[in-house]
């Protein structure tokens, strides 16, 4: 399908309902909505929310987990130019009253409760310190707070298409409008609001869609969360792009992805390797029909190789790896079903059409093809700014350039090799030390299931290397076989020095480990001496020799 080029949200929408109007554009619960019902259900939201006095520029907070009215929302909200502001479901309070006070929310629309979290609850606690909140809609069983229901808004929106002061201010909405305001922190830090444009995304969803061959016969799985750009952007807007189908899972599960997969037929499944780590563990034991699998994204986190060959060799899915970050639309290089397998577990593939990306010392010159340096971009995808934050905005793009903070080599034929974040390089006795390729490494130990490497201070040396590892279940993991692991086999500045055997690792909501937060959780079980420093075998063997 070529690319239309300078579309709103409402027109690719428009266009996808006309050209195949009984498409399911959702399959959820086992029911359907089709492209033709999503189409009218987003105008009459849209309408509803024009009705209540939101407009161009206005903001509309989103707080719930993987449902239908999220789809209609996502659609519905830049309809009128105004732009929707992801809540993720499981933040409470004090996250909460940043993200909607922060963006100036003129609306939140949420579910009452969902399991543990109960967002109403919430919002009646904040809603004194959020001024410029005016309404609340409430999804499901509704207890108002001075809200409205969602069903409700639907109703009021019928007849859209006879107002003509609507369908004038619908007109008036640009390609260029900020659609989005999606708070990332990062690793580390406040949140902060990325602002992206209704074209931004589009193009971007289209370029990666264009790279997995999607059509309106395929039918992606999506276990990750619509708050973050692989939901709303790579997984929503990327198959609407196609008049393709998304079956959303409301909260992750590895069971209900597999189970989706074999219930609905589906071509593509997405996941970060988190996400896929434990599909194919569950796969194995229980052998579920995968057949139809074609394609999909591995993103969100840096991809073991392992992982990549297992899932394509087993499951059955061709998958292919995004590069990117919310500043960037979200996505910047990315390997094709054209690559070899090689290069598509090795590598996050070449840029996207239309993005320049060029790898960078500290002072910002360019350097030449296998050398480390910091990975920057340029081109239409670039964020509009951090909302409220142009100073901030200023330290991250400079003279057009996107500096995303990230590591990376690119060879002699533009294929970039992701070596992690810049603020992860473990620095030992001045030896560059990057932790992804130590992960890799240790990965490949028997009994290791997931690894996370970090720098911990060293008195010595500034920083030595220390990990944390989960063992495969009931399986008995020494830390000195890890040490043992690694010495003699990689240099010595990257054999860990301290390694910690637990049973999970801190992560966030979207699945990425949360390495500060095990920076200090190791720096603290080593300050209270419940940690040591591990000498290989081989040094201590030697020791006693002589």
């Amino acid at each position: 399908m070529p690319y239309r080029g300078y579309e709103t949200f409402r027109d690719v929408l428009d266009r996808i309902a006309n050209k195949y109007p009984d498409n399911p554009a959702i399959l959820f619960n086992g029911k359907a909505i089709s492209y033709k019902e999503l189409f009218d259900k987003a105008n009459r939201l849209a309408y509803a929310l024009y009705q209540l006095g939101v407009g161009k520029g206005d903001k509309v907070s989103l707080w719930m987990q993987n449902t239908p009215e999220w789809v209609i929302t996502w659609w519905a909200v830049p309809m009128i130019g105004a732009a929707v502001v992801p809540v993720d479901h499981w933040y409470k309070e004090i996250e909460a009253k940043h993200i909607i006070g922060h963006s100036d929310s003129k609306v939140v629309i949420t579910y009452r409760s969902f399991g543990k979290w109960d967002f109403i609850s919430i919002l009646k606690k904040i809603r004194k310190d959020l001024p410029k909140l005016e309404n609340v809609v409430s999804v499901g069983d509704a207890d108002k707070i001075d809200g409205i229901e969602f069903e409700e808004l639907l109703r009021i929106g019928k007849g859209w298409e006879r107002d003509e002061e609507y369908l004038k201010a619908v007109k008036s909405v640009d390609p260029d409008d900020v659609c989005l305001i999606l708070y990332t922190s990062g690793t580390t830090g406040t949140p902060k609001g990325v602002m992206l444009s209704q074209y931004q995304i589009i193009k971007n969803a289209y370029d990666q869609g264009e790279n997995l061959r999607v059509t309106e016969k395929d039918k992606l799985v999506v276990p990750v969360p619509f708050s973050h750009c692989f939901g709303c952007v790579m997984s929503i807007t990327l198959m609407a792009n196609f008049g393709g189908t998304i079956a959303p899972l409301l909260v992750f599960n590895e069971r209900e992805a597999l189970e989706t997969v074999e219930r609905y037929g589906c071509t593509m499944i997405h996941g970060t390797p988190t996400m896929f780590n434990r599909e194919i563990k569950l796969f194995r034991e229980e052998k579920f029909d995968t057949s139809t699998l074609r394609t999909g994204i591995m993103a969100g986190a840096p991809c073991p190789e392992d992982l990549m060959r297992a899932v394509m060799e087993e499951m059955g899915a061709n998958l292919c790896i995004t590069y990117g970050l919310t500043e960037a639309s979200p996505g910047v290089t990315m390997t094709s079903l054209d690559d070899s397998i090689e290069d598509r577990v090795k590598t996050v593939g070449k840029p996207l059409p239309d993005i320049e990306v060029k790898i960078v010392d500290d002072k910002g010159n360019e350097l030449p093809p296998g050398k480390v340096g910091e990975i920057i971009c340029r081109g239409y995808n670039v964020m509009k700014g951090y909302y409220k934050a142009p100073e901030l905005t200023a330290q991250t793009i400079r003279d057009g350039w996107l500096y995303t903070g990230d590591l990376g080599v690119m060879d002699e034929r533009g294929y970039i090799t992701f070596k992690g974040r810049k603020k992860e390089l473990v620095i030992v006795g001045g030896y560059n030390v990057y932790p992804i390729e130590i992960e890799s490494y240790i990965r490949q130990f028997e009994k290791v299931h997931e690894v996370a490497v970090v720098g911990v201070p060293d008195d010595d040396l500034g920083e030595v290397v220390a990990c944390a590892v989960i063992p495969k279940n009931g399986v008995k993991l020494d830390p000195q076989e890890i040490v043992d692991f690694c010495y003699g086999k990689i240099a010595s500045a990257k054999v860990p020095r301290y390694v910690y055997v637990t049973d999970s690792l801190p992560v966030s909501g979207r699945g990425k480990v949360q390495k500060y937060k095990l920076v200090e959780i190791l720096k603290e079980l080593i300050r209270k001496g419940e940690l040591k420093k591990i000498v290989p075998t081989a040094i201590k063997e030697k020791a006693q020799v002589n």
